[in-house]
């Protein structure tokens, strides 16, 4: 608690050291496309795909070593802070540690052997940086494995369930007359794990109804059997762990927060005695209170929100005379657990009545109303032309009627533009996201038509020359329809009902962090595991594959031109793990590594569904619950509907936190290893 160690606290936690830092991390976890198998090709295709350029041994290798260094400084920085005792305490500091020594140790075996060493075990241990920096993850894995009991329980409902039909499918299908029972035996139950296969593959409805077909067409009772596994597996036992998994979210988020809200508390109580001693003296009674002139000398150093300071110090400059009590002090600080709310510039006062006239009217939210009118009215003129030159090659089109319109439309937008800032001035008008969002758009319009008029001159009928430069009209066309379209966009806060879910997708963008962070550390563990599992075991047609001559059966990987879902380099391995976690046909990748790497694939796939469809997109969608319902409980008074608040997850759970006695702040403070209260 010294000057020295205060100032090297200050100075680590600054926004310019964590940039540095979470520079250093994402540096180091995108050398993985830099790395041998590089990504720097144009298609990840086997059959197209160019020889890739690899760098040097050494390259990445200096970057690597520079990164580990940096972290080195990080783990002695947060040693010296935190003391010894403490740093053998915490689990997650000893493990950054042995994780620095591993990631050391394999990186002076790399250039012993000259970068051909067949497994880089440190690529696996890269995404723990970005862990242990990051307090919400931490808090994150805490929570699934608080869930995972119970998760547990219904993960073996369903390994029994799918054990039971399993074995009763194996039984069913297994006539020797009918030739629709045994073409369902041969096709999905011709063995245990074959069986199993195929109804996980069901159970997420991805080969629904093919696994049905051959067996239903012959006997349309054996529809029973399938629809009674998928009303079991897919509607009641997948739904229940979707549940488990929000509660267990819901309640140990909710306890993390309230032990958050208890550490603030605490702090603000601790500061409080700190300044109220220095306010007396040593001479002087203790605990009186804290002058407002000391507190305001501390808040200037304070690195907080300038919106949320600037609150206090104003709160704090109208309470000058006397000194602050403990509850009026706790009160000043509540400032920082409100929502933001971000004010506007005044508009601009003009003396003439006729642009005070003007301003009103162009400043009125009916104004916004018309806007959108004629963003709809052009969007309709587009879908119009689309219908009706779907027939028509980019060539042979004539667009001089669409250019006409779009020439209208642009400078009515040009003009809504200006008058807009005519009305609210331009800090004003730049005070608003959607106004930034509809200016920057007409801008970047106004640029293109005006770039079409000056190659291609003004629309006229026949207007379809070849192309010059280095867009032919077609595309510039393309690309202005494209940002029309997508300026369409602006309506979304007219709508409140659609504001609502809008402005529930930002705070989930606001507060993803963690949750992205996760689904970061997951890809990338199983992209690097499924690199050293299956890279180049994927072979082009032709080239000793599994099915040469086009001979492949209908729906397989083959069929169905799947060569470009591979794990030859890490790029690729990320598009893949994606494909296999929407699980739309993640049958066929399945059956293709059984075929071409061994049975044994199909654990690697299995583990990714689970972790990846079953685990984080059910906390994805906690997530998404928790904005919405904080959102929806106070739609009647919303200033989100603007897009102006800013919803944090400490603010999701606001209303049901419990604010810390005295007793049990005061009995905390004087048992504090790092304050000495006097009295």
């Amino acid at each position: 608690m010294d000057a020295r160690s205060m100032w090297l606290y200050r100075w680590y936690y600054s926004d310019a050291f964590q940039w540095i830092l979470g520079f250093i991390i994402f540096l180091v976890l995108f050398l993985a496309f830099i790395e041998t198998p590089s990504s720097f090709t144009r298609t990840s295709d086997v059959r197209y795909r160019s020889k890739p350029w690899n760098p040097p041994c050494g390259l990445t290798e200096s970057i690597e070593v520079l990164c580990l260094l940096g972290f080195a400084t990080d783990l002695s920085v947060k040693s010296y802070l935190v003391g010894w005792p403490q740093f053998r305490k915490s689990l997650w500091l000893v493990a950054y540690l042995v994780v620095l020594v591993v990631s050391f140790v394999d990186w002076m075996v790399s250039l012993s052997l000259v970068c051909q060493e067949p497994l880089r075990l440190r690529r696996l241990l890269r995404p723990f940086f970005l862990l242990q920096n990051s307090s919400m993850m931490k808090k994150m894995l805490k929570c699934i494995r608080w869930s995972l009991p119970e998760m547990a329980s219904v993960v073996l409902l369903l390994a029994l369930h799918l054990c039971v039909f399993t074995m009763l499918g194996m039984l069913l299908f297994t006539g020797e007359k009918d030739d629709g029972q045994d073409r369902e035996r041969l096709i999905y139950f011709r063995n245990l794990a074959e069986s199993l296969t195929s109804l996980l593959v069901l159970l997420t409805t991805a080969n629904n109804p093919d696994i049905m077909i051959p067996a239903y067409s012959k006997n349309r009772a054996f529809a029973i059997f399938f629809i009674v596994f998928t009303l079991i597996g897919s509607l009641f036992l997948m739904n229940l762990l979707t549940a488990i998994i929000y509660n267990q979210f819901r309640g140990y988020l909710l306890k993390s927060i309230q032990a958050s809200l208890f550490r603030k508390r605490l702090g603000t109580r601790a500061a409080y005695e700190v300044l109220s001693w220095m306010a007396k003296g040593e001479g002087g009674p203790q605990g009186v209170g804290v002058r407002a002139q000391d507190l305001l000398h501390v808040l200037q150093k304070v690195q907080a929100s300038s919106t949320h300071k600037q609150a206090v110090m104003e709160q704090v400059r109208a309470r000058s005379d006397g000194l602050l009590s403990a509850d009026e002090f706790q009160k000043l600080f509540s400032e920082f657990d409100k929502s933001l709310t971000k004010e506007h510039p005044p508009p601009p006062e003009y003396q003439s009545p006729f642009l005070r006239s003007a301003q009103f009217l162009f400043g009125h939210p009916y104004f916004d109303y018309l806007g959108n009118f004629f963003v709809l009215a052009n969007l309709v003129s587009i879908c119009v032309f689309l219908v009706q030159d779907a027939g028509i090659l980019p060539q042979d089109r004539d667009d001089f009627v669409l250019g006409i319109l779009n020439c209208v439309f642009i400078l009515y937008y040009l003009a809504e533009v200006l008058l807009k800032v005519f009305a609210l001035g331009l800090p004003g008008y730049l005070s608003y996201p959607s106004n930034v969002f509809d200016g920057l758009l007409t801008v970047i319009l106004l640029v293109l038509e005006i770039s079409t008029l000056a190659v291609y001159r003004f629309p006229h009928p026949g207007w379809k020359p070849e192309m010059r430069g280095l867009l032919s009209l077609w595309d510039m066309v393309r690309l202005v329809n494209m940002l029309i379209v997508f300026r369409f966009l602006r309506i979304i806060p007219s709508m409140k009902l659609m504001a609502v879910v809008a402005s529930t997708i930002l705070g989930l963008i606001r507060n993803m962090r963690a949750f992205g962070g996760i689904l970061v550390v997951v890809y990338y563990v199983f992209a690097i595991v499924g690199i050293n599992l299956f890279q180049g075991v994927i072979v082009a047609p032709g080239n000793n594959s599994l099915a040469p001559n086009g001979s492949a059966p209908c729906g397989s990987y083959e069929q169905l031109d799947y060569w470009a879902n591979n794990f030859d380099d890490f790029a690729a391995a990320l598009v893949t793990l994606w494909n296999v976690m929407v699980v739309n046909n993640w049958q066929v990748f399945l059956d293709a590594y059984q075929r071409y790497s061994g049975p044994w694939s199909k654990i690697y796939f299995v583990l990714w569904w689970l972790v990846s469809s079953v685990i984080w997109i059910n906390l994805f969608l906690a997530l998404i619950l928790e904005n919405f319902l904080h959102k929806w409980d106070r739609r009647g008074d919303l200033q989100s509907l603007s897009g102006d608040e800013i919803t944090t997850v400490d603010l999701l759970f606001r209303e049901v936190l419990e604010e810390p006695t005295e007793e049990e702040l005061m009995a905390k403070l004087r048992h504090h290893p790092h304050l000495q209260l006097c009295r």
